[in-house]
């Protein structure tokens, strides 16, 4: 790292000949790959965009002038400039920087994003702020071409165009969400790549005209005025310009002298924002990536020089995995199934059921509201959807669940991965609210299975279910229990007891089950006998046997990978006070607090909050001996 070693700043970046820049990149290309090779990040993502983050920290005077980076997988050049170069091996850690955009983290880290689609809506709303300051510094967003037809992108489009307002946005176009980008916009942006030729052509006239003596300037400055004209006639750039933008492209995203330029013009247009189109390759400059760019786009540890993935063996397939199999055997014998996700069929399970039934199953690109209403639109007539959405990204679809789906009661079965702690990705990947935020919608029912197995069951439940249904299941392996057996219908808000006696009952809900049944045998060790629930659904909840704990028992502890506000336990709550029984029993509720959770490895993380074997052993241990110091109180007092 000859001249990365002593770049701890922008400001020293900015102080390189513009020859070097090159040189940066490619620096930062290799400590990139050195550092993910050992820990895992998003590699691909990062390495596609190093050269934008060298040549935006060299244009622009930041942090003053400001950088709204759209998502942040893609800004790990843009940390190493930033003064956090030495913590990058630290990335996604417990403990060690986000993977994303964190404002708490630097002073360069104008915006932060975790969510698609949100970087021109901040940088729009910053450059007002500006402006009503009478200030005069650049704000950039910088957004990806899969994100951009995402419906926060063109409303603050639409805005920014109609303001006129003094802002840039530079245009990542890779042709790449995290799959391949989709839609009408995609195609749009590919037939502005396939104008190559005009745009040389214009380059070369251009400078043809320049080198008359004497009457190049205003023989340039007239033509301009042709160009721009041809321009918005044969070019699909003419939609920018009716939006309101100049454009300013295609530029090379990987020629650092070539994108300052670009850079730079855009800075000296006063009167209307402005798009910098540049064309990128997802994982440029290794060769594993740049042919898998699907698969690199976030990946594991690996070998620097095969590419080859460094995995332990797995015990156990993924829920993910078992999710989109079972999709495929379902669909396989229903023709009225059919499968969405939204910009991540790899991530979701659904990109089996892409290969197998390419005619009923759909990629909506970056797009949750448009994707669950497009399920609306769909049961209406009778099919059966599946959308395959993250517990997180389905937020971005609140509304359409409830007035769309809900209200209307259609059959429509939303699957929620990352159900739980999301692990590295942190606070805006965790999915620790689905409980809360569906649990009060009309006419939908919540499930959780607490094994591989159990997922099968309650996927074909929830698509013969003839209403809103929703699963909910974490990341990672499952258990290892058999899975050879078909799918079987679930009776509808019906729990389990999975081991009976004492005078506690620990009731757990998905993710949580295996746990409690571990930590019940080790109470078991330690005189405590310990009944065990799996839940399994959240709404209905199993009522007679609640009711019927509650009546038996001194206490019930509840247990949920997900917020104590609004989750589960208080949803046992509720039915109790609903009961009058809100008295007759000690109710401990486990979940999560009312903070965000940081990013770490899963593991670590339900162990910080107790929702691991060990930590429900504790906490009913603990609650037990409450109730006995309470018991040997009052009988003190009567004796």
């Amino acid at each position: 790292m000859r001249l990365l070693q002593d770049i701890n700043s922008p400001a020293d970046l900015r102080r390189l000949p513009i020859e070097q820049l090159p040189e940066v990149a490619a620096e930062i290309r290799q400590y990139i790959l050195e550092t993910m090779s050992r820990i895992g990040g998003h590699t691909g993502a990062s390495l596609g965009a190093v050269e934008l983050a060298v040549a935006l920290h060299y244009a622009f005077e930041t942090p003053q002038d400001r950088l709204v980076w759209d998502v942040g997988h893609q800004a790990y050049a843009h940390k190493i400039l930033t003064g956090r170069r030495d913590l990058l091996p630290t990335i996604k850690q417990y403990g060690g920087l986000s993977g994303f955009l964190k404002r708490d983290e630097s002073e360069y880290d104008t915006f932060g994003a975790g969510h698609a689609s949100t970087s021109i809506s901040a940088a729009l709303g910053m450059a007002i702020a500006r402006d009503r300051k009478g200030e005069k510094h650049h704000v950039c967003a910088i957004i990806g071409d899969a994100s951009l037809p995402g419906g926060m992108a063109m409303e603050a489009i639409n805005q920014a165009g109609h303001l006129k307002t003094r802002l840039i946005v530079l245009l990542n176009d890779n042709e790449m969400s995290i799959a391949p980008a989709v839609g009408a916009l995609t195609g749009y942006l590919n037939r502005i790549r396939e104008a190559h030729g005009y745009h040389r052509f214009k380059d070369e006239v251009g400078e043809t005209l320049l080198s008359i003596p004497g009457l190049g300037e205003r023989l340039h400055h007239a033509a301009k005025t042709v160009k721009d004209a041809l321009a918005a006639a044969v070019l699909p750039g003419a939609l920018v310009n009716e939006l309101g933008f100049k454009y300013i492209g295609y530029v090379d995203g990987h020629n650092p002298r070539a994108l300052v330029a670009a850079l730079r013009e855009a800075q000296q247009i006063k009167d209307s924002p402005v798009i910098v189109h540049a064309l990128t390759v997802k994982g440029k400059g290794f060769p594993s990536s740049e042919k898998n760019y699907y698969a690199w786009h976030a990946t594991g540890a690996f070998d620097l020089k095969t590419g080859e993935p460094i995995k332990s063996v797995a015990k156990a397939p993924q829920y993910t995995a078992v999710f989109g199999d079972t999709l495929c055997e379902l669909m396989e014998k229903d023709e009225k199934i059919v499968a969405l996700t939204a910009a991540m069929p790899d991530g979701t399970g659904i990109d089996r059921a892409l290969v197998r039934f390419p005619k009923r199953t759909f990629d909506v690109g970056i797009a949750e509201q448009h994707a669950v209403t497009f399920c609306a639109g769909m049961a209406c007539e009778g099919l059966k959807p599946v959308a395959a959405i993250y517990s997180t990204f389905l937020q971005r679809g609140f509304d359409q669940v409830i007035h769309d789906v809900c209200i209307q009661n259609l059959n429509v079965t939303l699957a929620l991965d990352r159900g739980g702690i999301a692990g590295p990705d942190g606070p805006t990947h965790h999915g620790l609210l689905d409980i809360a935020y569906l649990r009060a919608q009309p006419n939908i029912i919540l499930m959780s299975p607490k094994d591989e197995a159990e997922l099968r069951d309650m996927l074909l439940t929830a698509i013969e279910y003839e209403g809103p249904a929703a699963l909910r299941y974490p990341r990672g392996n499952g258990v290892g229990v058999d899975i050879s057996a078909a799918p079987k219908k679930l009776e509808i808000g019906k729990g389990e007891i999975l081991r009976d006696g004492g005078e506690v009952a620990i009731v757990a809900y998905g993710s949580m089950v295996y746990p409690s049944l571990q930590a019940a045998e080790n109470l078991a060790k330690d005189g405590i006998e310990t009944s065990v629930v799996n839940a399994r659904f959240v709404k209905p909840l199993d009522a007679g046997l609640l009711l019927a704990l509650a009546r038996t028992k001194r206490l019930i502890v509840t247990v949920e990978e997900a917020y104590l506000a609004g989750g589960f336990g208080s949803a046992v709550m509720e039915l109790l006070e609903e009961n009058g029984l809100q008295d007759k029993v000690r109710v401990v509720r486990m979940g999560i607090p009312d903070r965000l959770v940081t990013h770490g490895e899963a593991k670590l993380l339900l162990a910080k909050y107790g929702l691991d074997a060990d930590g429900i052993y504790t906490r009913v241990k603990e609650s037990v001996e409450v109730l006995e110091d309470r018991r040997s109180s009052r009988e003190k007092i009567r004796s």
